[in-house]
Formats: C-alpha cells, structure tokens, sequence
C-alpha cells in the first residue's frame, strides 16, 4: 500500500496561487538604480508574461504539484514481516549414542524420535532467540551455530540419526565444545547494550542424554565449572523408560547417571528433569520455557519502499522544456 510520511507538507500545494493573490505586485517606478533599458526590459517581460501560452502556465502548475508530491515522501509498503530480535542464545545438546535407538518411550518410537518432536516444537516458539544445536555420542560435533532462522535448526534436528556421532556418550566433550561456541560467537554490540548485567540470564545450555560419560577428554563436573565460571546456564535432562528386570535380575535400561547430571544443573544454576515418556519430555520443555522464557515474540518490520525519487525526477523532466522555451522567447524578445 501507498504511505505519506510527511502528509502535512501538501499544504505547500496552493502556496504559489496564494502569493500571486496575496503579495502586491512591483511597481516598475519604485527603484532608485537608473538604467535607461530597464523600462524595455520590463514591458517586455510584461508583455511576455500577458502572452505566456496556457500549455506553459499547465507545465509549471505539474512541475509544482510533483515537487510537493516528492516532498511528503510517498512509500510503497510491504507485507509485515516477522522481525528477530536478540533475545537469549540458547543451545541444544542432543545425544545420538547408540542407546537412543531404544524404543521403551511411546509405543514403536525411539528415543531419539520422541526428541526430536518434542524439541522440534520447541525450537519453533523460541521466537526472538537466537538457537543452536549440537550433536553428541563418541565426539560432539556442532550440526547448527547459533541462528535466529529457527526452521533452519529444527531441519537439522529432524535429520539427525543414532550413531553419526558415535555410540559413545562424551557429555563434558559436549559442554566444552558449547563453551567454545559461546567464546568464539560472542553477544553482538545490541545484545550486549540490552542485556543484563547477569550474563547467564542470556546464555542456556540445554543438554538431553539417555546414558552416562563414557567417553571423550573432559569429566563432565570439570566441564560444569567452567560452565559456572563462563556464566552458562545448563539445564539437563535424562530421558528413558524407567529401569526395568529381566527374569535373571539384570537392570535394563539403567545406563542413566542422574547424579551427575543434577550436579553438572546444580554447579550451574541450572535444574535437571526426568523424562520417561513423551509427555513428560514435552512438560519438561514447557517448564524450561517458563524459565528461560524467549524474548520479542511480537516483534514485527513492513519493509519500505521510497518512492519520492519518481516525483522528483519527473519535475525535473518537465523543467527543461520550461526553461527552454523561456530562454528562447528572451532571445527573440532582445
């Protein structure tokens, strides 16, 4: 749709007419320089004016009305579009070992299926953050870096599959490489002047595993302080069915370490959450958005286009057969 900026500049439009009526006119006899031609001169130009043809009078009335077209600064705008905003940077650290294979969550679902539905879903409300994602079994590998293109991620997280990263589960390995993410993609000059002084309000790691350390480098509670001393936040989640009995007495299912992962929550300030099915997970996700809740979910931009150079250009057209003509009958008249 067409858009005025500045509307209240047509009241200019009649200005012209108003001076020609208003303002007295110059009496030829009322300067005091002598100059024997100026009473040429001046019938002349009187005459010229008395037989200035109604074409040319049309011409500077559309050289006027576009000049004051141009200035109220007409737009075309858009469609509104969603606008990111810099909100919290949020990380999600997805185990894909081979254990999330298992299917022991809903019904012929695994592991890794039911995260990624629940976790799809909320990437997609984390609206005005910035969300990246990490890959972890043997070794961690990043799949997506921080981004405000949510679809992009939750593409990412829907194409993952068990085993890409090994069988393993490196937890610490998948908090240093978030550290390292976090240190080398630092908050932009805005994000840094609108957030608060508490750093870790804005930056969240969110670490999903079905098991316990089993291998990489770094012991996750080593991985936690330095965690606590970056100022990340890690919220940590175990998910599986509960431990369960064979008919010899060995735990199935029992691989989780939760005690370790409420002490990486706890050195954080983060929490730890059990999830044994896909409705707890899904709660789960529910609650760590009302603590970490997302930033600017209605915040929208109408791209713009200027169009006063269309105007402005066509009376600048139209001037130079003006100024022609007029220089032309000057001419003729000396």
């Amino acid at each position: 749709m067409i858009h005025f900026a500045w509307p209240w500049l047509a009241l200019a439009l009649p200005l012209p007419w108003l001076a020609m009526r208003m303002l007295p006119p110059i009496r030829p006899d009322g300067g005091a320089l002598f100059l024997p031609f100026a009473v040429d001169v001046a019938d002349g130009a009187a005459s010229s004016a008395m037989a200035q043809p109604r074409w040319r009078s049309l011409l500077f009335i559309a050289m006027w009305s576009l000049l004051v077209i141009a200035a109220t600064r007409p737009q075309w705008l858009g469609e509104p579009v969603p606008q990111p905003t810099t909100g919290r940077r949020v990380l999600l650290a997805v185990d894909v070992s081979g254990s999330m294979a298992t299917e022991d969550m809903d019904g012929d679902k695994t592991r890794l299926q039911i995260v990624q539905e629940v976790a799809g879903a909320f990437i997609r409300e984390r609206n005005g953050d910035q969300v990246g994602l990490i890959l972890f079994g043997s070794r961690p590998y990043l799949q997506a870096p921080l981004t405000s293109d949510l679809e992009t991620v939750q593409h990412f997280l829907a194409e993952a599959v068990v085993g890409i990263a090994g069988t393993q589960t490196a937890i610490g390995d998948a908090i240093g490489l978030a550290l390292k993410r976090l240190r080398d993609d630092p908050p932009d000059r805005e994000s840094q002047k609108n957030a608060p002084r508490d750093s870790s309000k804005k930056t969240v790691l969110i670490l999903l595993t079905d098991g316990q350390n089993d291998a990489g480098a770094m012991p996750p509670l080593q991985a936690a302080k330095l965690a606590q001393e970056a100022g990340l936040r890690v919220y940590t989640i175990g998910v599986g069915g509960m431990p369960r009995t064979d008919f010899f007495g060995n735990t199935l299912g029992g691989g989780l370490d939760e005690d370790t992962l409420q002490k990486i929550a706890q050195a954080t300030g983060g929490a730890y959450f059990r999830a044994t099915n896909a409705l707890k997970l899904e709660q789960v996700y529910k609650r760590i958005d009302q603590l970490e809740p997302a930033a600017g979910r209605d915040q929208w931009y109408r791209p713009r286009r200027e169009w006063f150079c269309w105007p402005l250009g066509l009376a600048l057209l139209l001037s130079v057969p003006a100024s022609l003509v007029r220089g032309r009958q000057w001419s003729l008249e000396r």
